[in-house]
């Protein structure tokens, strides 16, 4: 019984491969089935696959190569294989490799030999990097509503927050007053840039392969604008080597998404930070922490370490398909099979991390009066200090030093630079000390920072309308 059985199946994968092939006249081994099968992965492309087949049909159909019934009869079956693959219905065999061949076999079930005409002047090399790019132009879009709706949650939190002032910090030392708004516009520059990117790289997506065949073009009077402008791409592709060996827009959507989650990552952390108790600057809602299994006080904002965390993830998706191609020659090589895992991880995890991020943020509290406090240590006035020093002629070195002895001297003191007196003013910056500490006592810290695109109020409420401009725009 074993034995007829082994003969059975090893049968059935011979005639599945023989319905594409006439060359082999022993059947794959079930080891090399398991191991090159790929539809366990690109099953997700069906509804890509199948589209790109519609375009193509049709196509043949309007050049003579298939007649207007056959096409009618492979397009209707077509959409029924989508429908029930849709709901769950049609089973996918990995003997069949991939989707590709899943549909294929499909839709031979449905209208017979006639469907091994839809692969008339079409190789699965051309077929698979439509597919492809079909995928990516709707998952790019999809990653840049999550990211425009981020942008709109950070202008929202940027324009109730004009008023509150943080320290600024370098080398994670605090630095200089700013306000908050002026922080969190600081990212939407950086989502604004990722935003450019994204538009720039759905450009580049946007070029039609199909037609490259299996990498030297085709005999057949094909028509492959007339199939761009139906799946809607704005270019086709220019040479069919390139076009069936090219992955630059799969590295590139790597790239894209690693930069992106390096800027999703730098926030979380500081956000991470702000958290903690040490500086109490942020209280993040319920609803995105998570407690311990032992210490029942416990807070933790695991969504923002997870997103740390994923980051690498993408950046190994990005290294992994620089690896990957470093070494193909042209045209197509089957190392490319192992190009969609990688892919597939990148832009679900990006799309997913920018959408949970614009939760934290959105429910976030910021607590000012915790900021507030921060301001007030740490000596952040001590460069306007030197600053107004330089304006009325002191060279700024000299400025420099002299405020540097007045900040040793409050420390010395327990006391804030706008305590010294006037007699101690003096003594560290000669007869400008008693203008120096009216000027600390007169405005804000922040406010005296007017250049554009810095921190006073007035050039912080410009930053947010140009903001809003662009995001609109």
């Amino acid at each position: 019984m074993k034995g007829k059985k082994a003969v059975g199946s090893r049968a059935g994968a011979a005639r599945s491969q023989k319905v594409w092939s006439g060359r082999f006249s022993e059947a794959p081994s079930p080891e090399l089935e398991a191991f090159t099968e790929s539809v366990s992965v690109d099953k997700r492309l069906f509804r890509h696959d199948i589209m790109g087949s519609i375009a193509h049909c049709r196509m043949l159909a309007r050049q003579g190569i298939l007649t207007a019934r056959e096409a009618g009869r492979i397009e209707r079956a077509l959409r029924e294989i989508e429908r029930e693959l849709g709901l769950g219905r049609l089973p996918l065999a990995a003997r069949h490799e991939d989707i590709h061949m899943n549909i294929e076999h499909l839709l031979a079930e449905k209208v017979g030999p006639v469907a091994g005409k839809l692969h008339t002047a079409r190789s699965r090399n051309d077929q698979v990097a439509l597919d492809m790019r079909l995928f990516l132009r709707e998952e790019l879009a999809a990653i840049r509503q999550a990211l425009t709706a981020l942008m709109e949650t950070i202008l929202e939190r940027a324009a109730g927050s004009v008023d509150t002032v943080l320290p600024g910090y370098t080398h994670l030392q605090r630095a200089q007053p700013v306000r908050l708004a002026h922080h969190l516009l600081a990212y939407f520059e950086m989502f604004l840039r990722d935003r450019q990117r994204l538009d720039q790289l759905a450009e580049r997506v946007a070029v039609m392969p199909l037609g490259a065949g299996a990498l030297a073009g085709t005999g057949f009077p094909i028509d492959p604008r007339s199939v761009a402008s139906e799946l809607g791409f704005a270019r086709v592709f220019s040479n069919s080597m390139d076009a069936v060996s090219d992955r630059d827009f799969a590295i590139e959507t790597c790239f894209v998404a690693s930069v992106l989650m390096m800027h999703l990552s730098r926030w979380a952390e500081e956000l991470v930070l702000w958290s903690s108790h040490e500086f109490g600057f942020v209280e993040l809602a319920d609803a995105y922490c998570t407690g311990s299994s032992m210490m029942p006080q416990k807070k933790n904002p695991d969504v923002l370490e997870l997103i740390r965390g994923k980051t690498a993830r993408v950046y190994g998706d990005l290294m992994a398909l620089l690896a990957l191609m470093k070494a193909l020659p042209l045209t197509y090589n089957r190392d490319m099979q192992e190009d969609k895992e990688p892919l597939f991880h990148a832009v679900d995890t990006a799309r997913e991390s920018v959408i949970i991020f614009g939760k934290v943020l959105q429910t976030a509290r910021f607590r000012e009066e915790r900021m507030r406090a921060a301001v007030e240590e740490g000596f952040l006035d001590a460069t306007d200090a030197a600053d107004y020093l330089a304006r009325k002629g002191m060279p700024f070195r000299d400025a420099h030093r002299a405020v540097g002895k007045a900040v040793a001297l409050c420390q010395k003191k327990g006391i804030r630079l706008q305590d010294l007196s006037s007699d101690e003013w003096k003594k560290v910056a000669g007869r400008l000390g008693p203008e120096v500490r009216a000027m600390l006592a007169a405005s804000s810290p922040a406010d005296r920072r007017s250049s554009p695109g810095g921190t006073s109020r007035e050039s912080v409420l410009s930053q947010i309308e140009r903001a809003r401009a662009l995001l609109d725009g």
